[in-house]
């Protein structure tokens, strides 16, 4: 191989979908070889940073990077130019500067260049602007990776020994589960109330259409209410009206019977909407997930494949720019492209007077950046439907909807506003809205969530024309219950939102952060809705830290430090310093939460122990809460579903192989599976199928095969993929063979003959 890459000029990518695309656009003059993501990280099974020497790190090569660090290394040395040319933001140049550490190379050996888009002309352009690593974003990545290691690795241990085994904790993701818990809390303490509305159908004589409207004012006072709940993340309003019970609308109703009803005030305005910005990440993460049902994960994953490339026609293309930014910028180039093509497709009545120009309101948004937006517009979603996958197309059309939004002209409405008297006009007024659209602009291709969910109370009503003076015929009075309601459980689209809103994180840290969090079982995905909810371990972990880590569980404390990681990477403040500031109060809270967070006290329950009748204690451990008996010599244990209600084991019709007892289907950390009854006397338990039927024993089976490597017999074990031959001399001994359904067969006929026979 050595002989074909020799004078090559070596570009290094972090993932191999770029090194395919890019080579093609490059040529035979360039080698592009991938890392395949990070090369380097602190160890897994060490802090590795020692706090006392300037917080220095050790960094280890990850696994993957043993295997292709030779093949980098051959690379390079043949390479008259190397340029490192990894994604356009911290982490990326973090990745750059570990592969310049990792192959030894010189400063003047290599360039470091990015872009924001695979395309011809921006990886081409992007060899105009190289430079070398910069230090500063450098620092800034390793600060935020040394200061979330070092909360992880200083707060799991006191969770797993103050709370339950298994725990973890860290700078952004306890923040995320606060907001949830916190949620959960405000919720149950809400206070509902009820309220009614009172509205009336009128018509002009001889005039359509006819048209309701909603009593605002009564005796001179407006009725509505605003009350406003301070809440931990965010101010709720709760709208009511004075009229709390259904028996004060009488007057109102009697009053508009009576008449005269009388248009006193009609106003009428042109209004103009503009269009929402490009994506950035966290909108485009809301509205995939508000308008496609993605998750967070999914979208980022799927936005993935488009920037990096699809074969379009024999060519790979890159379709989007990078979808890890926080900046509302597009190219002019581009502009002017989109500006041309509204025109020719739309008409020049879409095209605003001057281009639209949207400033970042992120906290420490990357300016330099592009939005997220197609690479070339005139790629429309239905000529790239024959290549795409169903996922990448309905991304793909979202992002360029958008996108062609942004740069069109407003929207424009006719808006009126009319106020109605009933009687005198300080006794009782009424007010109807109506909107028209007089030009579509934007909205002619993608509606905003906002004007989706418009109601008709706000804008929908269609009026007739009226004129101050006018006197109206009641045709009907409606008068409607309502309740308070309380805030809303979060979902991702609004938690993400929240998290943006409040500093914490950073755009590639949000589906992360959600990922960890459900994997935790901190928080949990309600099945029909999707809204996430804290669970009762995320409650418990929530309560204990933010007693004693008021810094860290504290929403302007963590956007703080973002703010001071963003003055790193722009050389404002200095990584150890950051550290250094950190750690002082970090490591006392530290010490007195080791000194005074108490363990939860398990609970007394009214239920009684299946086994021997004692009363049950309610406990909590990583997978849930679950009934123990009282008597600690007495095994009996009841597990509790996510809702905190028994799981009760499900009948069969099978019979235990070794007592005879009947099996039953019970529920365990890693699902369902069938155990004998009699447990714990008899402790038989099998695994079983999506039906419920039985497939095969949990326990390994030891075969008369033996080892190839050290002699000894091989075991028939199980995992996710199915069924394996490992050696019984695990871990020391790795040898796994695969096997044949026909031999599986064979092996647990000859395992239950010998178990009958014994």
């Amino acid at each position: 191989m050595a002989t074909n890459i020799k004078g090559k000029k070596l570009v290094i990518v972090e993932s191999p979908t770029k090194q395919k695309t890019i080579s093609k656009i490059l040529g035979n003059d360039f080698l592009v070889r991938s890392s395949f993501g990070h090369v380097r990280d602190l160890p897994q099974h060490d802090m590795g940073v020692d706090i006392d020497n300037n917080f220095t790190p050790t960094y280890e090569p990850v696994p993957r990077a043993k295997k292709m660090l030779p093949e980098l290394n051959a690379a390079a040395k043949n390479a008259p130019e190397i340029y490192l040319a990894t994604d356009p933001d911290r982490e990326g140049e973090a990745i750059a500067w570990h592969l310049v550490e990792l192959l030894k190379l010189p400063k003047e050996r290599y360039q470091r260049i990015f872009f924001h888009e695979i395309t011809p002309a921006a990886i081409k352009e992007s060899f105009s602007h190289a430079r070398k690593i910069d230090e500063n974003l450098v620092n800034a990545q390793q600060a935020r990776r040394i200061l979330d290691r070092i909360v992880g690795y200083k707060l799991s241990p006191l969770l797993w020994k103050k709370i339950t085994r298994g725990l973890s904790a860290g700078r952004v993701q306890s923040v995320a589960v606060r907001l949830l818990a916190e949620r959960a809390k405000e919720i149950k303490d809400f206070k509902e109330q009820d309220y009614w509305t009172l509205s009336a159908q009128f018509e002009k004589p001889n005039t359509a259409p006819k048209f309701w409207a909603r009593v605002t004012k009564w005796q001179g006072k407006n009725i509505e209410q605003t009350t406003t709940y301070h809440l931990f993340a965010e101010d709720y309003k709760v709208k009511n009206t004075v009229f709390d019970n259904e028996a004060k609308l009488a007057p109102l109703s009697e009053v508009l019977r009576k008449g005269p009803n009388t248009v006193v005030k009609v106003e009428k305005k042109e209004v103009k909407q503009k269009p929402k910005p490009p994506f950035i990440t966290s909108s485009l993460q809301q509205d995939a997930y508000n308008k496609l049902g993605f998750s967070s994960q999914k979208t980022m994953m799927t936005a993935q494949t488009l920037y990096e490339g699809i074969d379009v026609e024999g060519q790979t293309v890159g379709l989007i720019t990078y979808m890890r930014t926080d900046s509302f910028n597009v190219s002019k180039l581009l502009q002017e492209q989109t500006k041309k093509f509204i025109g020719e497709k739309y008409g020049a009545q879409f095209v605003p007077a001057k281009q639209p120009i949207y400033k970042s309101k992120v906290m420490g948004a990357q300016e330099a950046h592009e939005s997220i937006h197609p690479t070339d517009v005139r790629r429309t979603p239905q000529n790239l439907k024959p290549f795409l996958t169903s996922d990448q197309y309905k991304l793909y059309e979202l992002i360029w909807l958008r996108f062609v939004a942004s740069q069109m002209a407003d929207a424009v409405f006719n808006t009126v506003a009319i106020d109605i008297a009933a009687g005198d006009e300080k006794t009782c007024l009424l007010r109807a809205n109506g909107r028209t659209v007089k030009f579509p602009g934007y909205l002619s291709i993608y509606k905003d969530q906002d004007e989706e969910e418009n109601n008709e109370e706000s804008t929908s009503a269609l009026l007739p024309v009226l004129a101050e003076g006018d006197t109206l015929n009641l045709l009907d009075i409606s008068s409607k219950a309502h309740k308070t309601t309380p805030p809303p459980c979060y979902n991702e689209a609004s938690l993400i939102k929240t998290l943006e809103k409040h500093g914490i994180g950073r755009p590639s840290t949000y589906a992360p952060t959600i990922k960890t969090i459900l994997d935790r079982k901190y928080i949990a995905r309600q099945p029909k809705t999707s809204k996430l909810i804290a669970t009762d371990l995320g409650i418990t972990v929530t309560e204990s830290l933010k007693g004693f880590f008021k810094e860290i569980m504290d929403l302007s404390y963590t956007a703080d430090v973002e703010e001071k990681l963003d003055e790193v990477a722009e050389g404002g403040q200095k990584w150890v310093k950051l550290l250094s500031d950190f750690y002082v109060n970090f490591k006392r809270e530290l010490d007195e939460a080791d000194k005074g967070m108490q363990r939860p006290a398990a609970q007394p329950t009214e239920e009684k122990c299946p086994v021997c009748g004692k009363f049950m204690l309610k406990k909590r451990s990583r997978f849930g809460e679950y009934l123990v008996c009282s008597d600690e010599t007495c095994k009996g244990k009841i597990n509790l579903s996510s809702s905190g209600e028994k799981v009760a084991p499900e009948p069969t019709n099978e019979v235990c192989d070794k007592c005879g007892s009947p099996m039953v289907i019970r529920t365990g950390r890693r699902g369902k599976f069938m155990a004998c009854s009699a447990y714990p006397k008899c402790k038989n338990t099998y695994s079983v199928d999506a039906e419920g039927k039985k497939v095969a024993s949990t326990g390994p089976i030891v075969t008369d095969r033996l080892c190839e490597k050290c002699g000894k017999p091989f075991v028939l074990r199980s995992s996710r993929r199915g069924e394996f031959l490992g050696c019984s001399g695990y871990p020391k001994c790795k040898t796994i063979v695969t096997v044949t359904p026909e031999e599986i067969a064979q092996i647990k006929a000859a395992h239950e003959a010998k178990q009958k026979k014994n």
